[in-house]
């Protein structure tokens, strides 16, 4: 959701699928839906969000769930126009923005919308992210009546100067009452921590991840804080009013966090997400999971992506991606979805080639890896110095599989730079 969108193709009249035809439509399908509320905007984030004060005129908090359900049954109709073949959705995912700050009821009204369209498959993941302090027994009680089946709370930090700097506004002690709420109510419980913030040192990390730990939740995830262009933050980097860490302690860090979480009983599944491995449950992420392994989704609300593959575009027949995203104002949003008019912004079609370098560059983030067959020859051709360098599991690739070793999750970008290029 960041704010420096493509600039894309023309979206045609009709809409995104205007001039697409289906082909094999056998992919599973998610639904996303952005929710751009936030009580206060936090100076790291650079998604598209809005604050109260910011918005009005047809972008209310109050009207949101009512224009985002419009979306979803435009959608709906244009999939079935262009011979969309029907698909029972398998994960849902509210994000933002924070989607809690609605009403229960606003977000039931929205899953049962997308029911409503395209149905909900047995056993579907359905997840909304929540602010610790924007939630209580009650509300989740009120979610999982309604259908939902996980919650991802945003802790950042269990160290009250850390959570300052980073503008975060609930208490370190909330986390342990949300996540035993959560439990009640049956819902499955994911921590969002974020290491690397100004001025928090390897002690306050690990006190962090302990308490992420001794909370008990069934996945947590531990993102690197990244200075974004345009906020708060990195103009009190530009100023210098607070330092950024170096690349070796942000590697201490996730190290730090790597081995607590696996001594906890946690398994790590893809470079920033570990899942608790104590039982046959799947506890991770299977929208974020859909993602990784180009699987369907369609984006509701302002600003949203969607992606649909094995399409064809007018005569061509090599079947390709076809990317799309909303326009990013909730005004403007709104103005268009009530008015009936997709509310796309730009699209993009993806051709064999560039599916093919998606592919690899998030299949490579797994653990499960990605078959060794998969990979063009140049690909190929590197993996003997990759596995001497420490960066590819020799044991996996012999088996014919290329996963990283933790010093490859660690310099992961730079992998996929020697994998792709000519």
């Amino acid at each position: 959701m960041s704010p420096a969108f493509p600039s894309g193709q023309e979206v045609p009249a009709g809409g995104p699928l205007a001039d697409g035809q289906f082909g094999d439509a056998s992919n599973p399908f998610g639904v996303y839906v952005h929710v751009p509320f936030c009580r206060v905007r936090c100076g790291y984030c650079d998604f598209n969000t809005y604050t109260a004060t910011e918005l009005g005129g047809g972008a209310s908090q109050r009207d949101y769930a009512t224009v985002a359900a419009l979306e979803v049954q435009l959608a709906g109709q244009a999939m079935r126009a262009a011979g969309y073949p029907g698909r029972q959705v398998s994960t849902v995912f509210f994000g933002g923005g924070t989607p809690t700050l609605l009403p229960a009821s606003d977000l039931v009204a929205m899953l049962d919308a997308i029911r409503q369209q395209w149905g909900i498959a047995p056993g579907a993941e359905v997840t909304t992210e929540a602010n610790p302090d924007s939630v209580d027994l009650r509300y989740l009680q009120e979610l999982a009546a309604g259908g939902f089946t996980r919650v991802s709370f945003g802790m950042q930090s269990a160290v009250p100067h850390v959570l300052a700097t980073l503008e975060r506004t609930h208490a370190p002690e909330r986390i342990g009452p949300c996540v035993s709420w959560a439990r009640q109510a049956g819902l499955d419980v994911s921590l969002d921590l974020i290491y690397g913030t100004p001025g928090e040192s390897l002690a306050d990390w690990r006190a962090s991840v302990r308490a992420a730990i001794e909370a008990g939740p069934d996945h947590i995830s531990a993102y690197a804080l990244t200075v974004e262009p345009g906020t708060k933050l990195a103009a009190q980097v530009r100023r210098g009013a607070v330092g950024m860490p170096s690349a070796d302690d942000q590697a201490d860090k996730y190290e730090l966090a790597d081995d607590m979480l696996t001594a906890a009983g946690y398994c790590w599944y893809e470079i920033s997400n570990w899942a608790r491995t104590d039982d046959a449950a799947d506890h991770r992420c299977l929208h974020n999971m859909a993602y990784w392994r180009g699987h369907d989704w369609w984006g509701v609300g302002p600003g949203a992506h969607s992606y649909l593959g094995g399409l064809s575009r007018g005569d061509d027949q090599d079947r390709r991606g076809l990317r799309w995203w909303n326009v990013k104002h909730p005004r403007a949003y709104a103005a268009r979805v009530t008015a009936g008019l997709s509310p796309a912004a730009g699209l993009e079609w993806l051709d064999p080639a560039a599916r093919e370098l998606e592919s690899m560059m998030l299949g490579i983030r797994l653990r499960a890896g990605m078959p060794v067959q998969d990979l063009p020859p140049s690909a190929r051709a590197e993996i003997p110095a990759l596995i001497a360098e420490g960066l590819i599991d020799g044991h996996a690739a012999i088996a014919g599989f290329l996963v990283l070793t933790r010093r490859g999750r660690l310099l992961a970008d730079g992998v996929v730079t020697r994998l792709t290029r000519d």
